[in-house]
C-alpha cells in the first residue's frame, strides 16, 4: 500500500481504478491488470438493493460488502463510505472496521444526508464545521499511515468552483492524503482545479455525466493523479444483460448470443475454478 501513497504524489504518473461492485467484478479488473479498485456506492446500492445512489445504502451494507471483496482480491481496494453514514464517532468506528476487513483507503465526502449520485442535480453540502470533524476522526482513526484517506467535497454545483477549491485546499491542511473535487462541468474547470490545489487530486470519469470524459494521460496532463471510473463495470454490465435476457425472452433461446458472452472455460478461470479443484484433491482420502 506504501506504493500507492508514493504513486498519489508522483507527478510523472496518474492511477487508473476501474469501479467494482461485488468480488467478481474486482477480480475481474485484477485478472485484466489494474493496480488498484475503487468500490462504488453506486454500483453497490444498485447491485445489492436495485436502487439508485440516493442515501439508502448504510454503513453495514458497505462494510459487509468490502469484507467480501478484499478476500476475493490481491490488490489495494477503496471504499466510498458517502458521508460517514453519521457523525465522527460513526466515522471513527467505519474507519477502524473497513481497515480490519483489509480496506486500503476510503473516499469521504462533504454531502448533506441523504446524499446522491456527485452527478446528478439539487445536492448540497454541509458546512466546514460538521465536515472537519468527520475528516480528522478519520484521518486519527486508521492505524497504519498508509490507509489512504480521500477527502471529496461536492460544493461546485450549490457553492461554485471557487468555493470547491477553498475547501479543498482546507481539507488538505485538516491532514486528507488525496483531494476530490467532484463534478467539475467543464475542461477549464478541471484545469483550474489541477492549477489551484497542491495535492494529489482526484477525478470521477463518468460516462454520461457532467464531467468532460477525458483519458487519463489527458487528465494526468491537468494535475491529477488518480482517475476513478466508477460506473463503467455496472453500465457494462447491465447493458450486456439486458441484451441477453431480450434475446431469451424474444427467441425463447440464448444460442444467437452466446458470441457476445464469455464461454464456461472462460468463466471458470475468473473465479479460479482450478484452484479449488487442486484443494478437493489435496483433501481426497
Amino acid at each position: 500500500m506504501g506504493s500507492l501513497l508514493k504513486q498519489l504524489n508522483d507527478k510523472r504518473k496518474i492511477i487508473v481504478m476501474p469501479g467494482v461492485y461485488d468480488a467478481l467484478s474486482a477480480r475481474i479488473a485484477e485478472q485484466i491488470g489494474f493496480d488498484v479498485v475503487f468500490q462504488s456506492g453506486y454500483s453497490v446500492s444498485a447491485g445489492i438493493l436495485g436502487m439508485p445512489d440516493y442515501g439508502f445504502l448504510n454503513a453495514g451494507e458497505a462494510v459487509e460488502q468490502a469484507r467480501k471483496i478484499t478476500r476475493a482480491i490481491s490488490i489495494p481496494l477503496i471504499v466510498d463510505i458517502d458521508t460517514g453514514y453519521g457523525n465522527p464517532l460513526t466515522v471513527w468506528r467505519l474507519i477502524r472496521d473497513l481497515e480490519a476487513a483489509g480496506v486500503a483507503g476510503v473516499f469521504l465526502e462533504d454531502q448533506v444526508w441523504p446524499k446522491r449520485c456527485g452527478h446528478m442535480s439539487g445536492k448540497q453540502v454541509v458546512s466546514t464545521d460538521e465536515y472537519l470533524p468527520k475528516l480528522r476522526a478519520a484521518v486519527e482513526a486508521r492505524s497504519s499511515k498508509e490507509f489512504v484517506i480521500v477527502a471529496r467535497t461536492d460544493a461546485i454545483e450549490p457553492l461554485g468552483i471557487d468555493e470547491a477549491i477553498r475547501r479543498g485546499k482546507e481539507y488538505r491542511k485538516t491532514g486528507a492524503d488525496a483531494v476530490f473535487i467532484e463534478a467539475p462541468r467543464t475542461i477549464g474547470e478541471l484545469e483550474k482545479v489541477g492549477k489551484s490545489v497542491d495535492a494529489p487530486l482526484v477525478a470521477n470519469m463518468m460516462e454520461g455525466g457532467k464531467t468532460p470524459l477525458l483519458s487519463a494521460e489527458e487528465l494526468r496532463r491537468l494535475g491529477f493523479r488518480l482517475v476513478v471510473f466508477p460506473l463503467t463495470a455496472l453500465f457494462s454490465a447491465t447493458y450486456a444483460v439486458r441484451e441477453a435476457f431480450q434475446t431469451l425472452k424474444t427467441k425463447g433461446t440464448t444460442r444467437s448470443a452466446m458470441r457476445r458472452m464469455v464461454t464456461f472455460d472462460e468463466f471458470n478461470k475468473f473465479v479460479d475454478l482450478q484452484k479449488y479443484k487442486m484443494l478437493e484433491q489435496k483433501y481426497k482420502r
